[in-house]
């Protein structure tokens, strides 16, 4: 497939998942940091069964401190 080729791949789950994330910009208006916007998405995701997997939360070390410990998820 060459750029800017007007084929899809998967094109209904990607119009699925515009879909959801319109709606979250629609809902919580743009602005929001990422985490927040993501755990709305996955609200919507659920709502309409859309299989997915978020992102895991893990503990990051800088300069010997546990990031998790600095900035609780």
């Amino acid at each position: 497939m060459e750029p800017g080729d007007p084929r899809l791949l998967f094109k209904d789950e990607v119009f699925q998942i515009v879909d959801c994330a319109i709606e979250v910009l629609n809902s919580l208006g743009n602005g929001i940091v990422e985490k927040p916007d993501e755990n709305a998405l996955v609200v919507e995701f659920r709502l309409r069964a859309i299989p997915f997997r978020q992102q895991p939360a893990f503990d990051l070390f800088y300069n010997e401190i546990k990031s998790a410990s600095l900035f609780p998820i």
